[in-house]
């Protein structure tokens, strides 16, 4: 199971907030399957159960993801060999 359970003091922290399956899909530009598939890998935020039928996401958590992502996105490619 990729979910996680929202403990009350999780809850409680100041300036959480989280966000829906649609919310999250309006944030990160990947399938909910590739979304689920990286879950598992343990490449993305895992998702909470708020009910048995509704999960969500810590946004915060996103957020890091993304900038993470940017940021090995912008990383310099290692040189190329010229040819002799």
């Amino acid at each position: 199971m990729t979910t996680r359970e929202l403990t009350a003091d999780a809850m409680r922290a100041p300036g959480k907030k989280l966000i829906n399956r649609k919310q999250l899909l309006e944030i990160v530009p990947l399938s909910e399957r590739t979304i689920l598939d990286m879950e598992k890998r343990g490449d993305f935020p895992r998702r909470f159960s708020i009910t048995p039928r509704l999960v969500a996401w810590d946004l915060e958590e996103v957020e890091r993801w993304i900038e993470a992502r940017k940021t090995a996105a912008i990383l310099p490619a290692a040189p190329r060999l010229q040819p002799a």
